[in-house]
């Protein structure tokens, strides 16, 4: 793992969208393993912005989200199938026949789950994942003593994660309680991670992340064990690393990162 700093939030934010973009041109065929949530806007913006001025091309890639809610509909605006297509899948030229959620409504749940599986291995597996962060440190819905060989399965929502998304839901509205998200040992098969989380309030968990030890309680500690696991964070997120300096230098020195400097 290494962990990369940056100023902002939008200076974040467009570096991970360059790193996607830079895999996309390199690979027509990428395989891209998604996520969603308020953080990954600001990149599928730049994505689209890509796109539409500098002929970014997706006509060839196929995507795998990390997870749906259960019980809704892709047309629920709640959904996550509807989140993708307003922010990316509708936005550039992507073949939607290749974009890939679980199906949330699917009558044999645990049928999905494997279905969802066997789908990323026929497409030989995920060059590239991207994630984000829950407050209690899940990575897509792997929640607490989620098991780090997991793959991908129904999970109960814990009640961090309903208190941090149920405002997204508005008055009236029922937040589900469960979950289709891959597991913890499906996203580490991917051959790249690109974690992105910026703000105070992700700070110690990221520290947590990063640089704590590895548990089932807290996810994203297995990104530790991966090869090639790239945690990117602006200042605020960083507050709490002890190794912010050395972070910092890496972007700085290393030739890795001599392009997006």
């Amino acid at each position: 793992m290494e962990a990369i700093i940056r100023p902002t939030a939008a200076a974040a934010a467009e570096l991970v969208a360059q790193v996607i973009e830079r895999e996309l041109r390199a690979h027509p065929h990428l395989v891209l393993g998604l996520a969603t949530g308020r953080t990954m806007e600001a990149v599928y913006a730049r994505l689209v912005r890509r796109h539409r001025e500098a002929g970014l091309d997706f006509s060839l890639c196929a995507t795998f989200n990390l997870d749906e809610y259960v019980g809704l509909s892709p047309a629920d605006p709640h959904s996550y199938r509807h989140y993708m297509n307003r922010h990316l899948f509708q936005q550039v030229n992507i073949d939607s026949r290749n974009t890939h959620l679980p199906d949330g409504q699917a009558p044999d749940l645990d049928a999905e789950c494997a279905r969802y599986e066997r789908m990323i291995r026929q497409f030989n597996g995920l060059d590239l994942q991207l994630l984000g962060i829950g407050r209690a440190g899940h990575i897509g819905f792997n929640e607490p003593l989620s098991a780090l060989f997991s793959r991908t399965r129904v999970k109960a929502l814990s009640p961090a994660t309903l208190a941090q998304n149920a405002p997204l839901f508005g008055s009236g509205t029922s937040m589900p309680r469960r979950a289709i998200t891959m597991g913890v040992g499906t996203i580490l098969e991917a051959r790249r991670l690109l974690l992105l989380a910026t703000g105070e309030d992700k700070a110690e968990i990221i520290a947590r992340a990063v640089e704590g030890p590895i548990t089932a309680m807290i996810s994203a500690t297995a990104l530790q064990l991966h090869a090639r696991c790239t945690v990117v964070v602006d200042e605020p997120a960083a507050r709490q690393l002890q190794g912010a300096d050395y972070y910092r230098w890496i972007f700085a020195n290393e030739p890795e990162w001599e392009a997006y400097r």
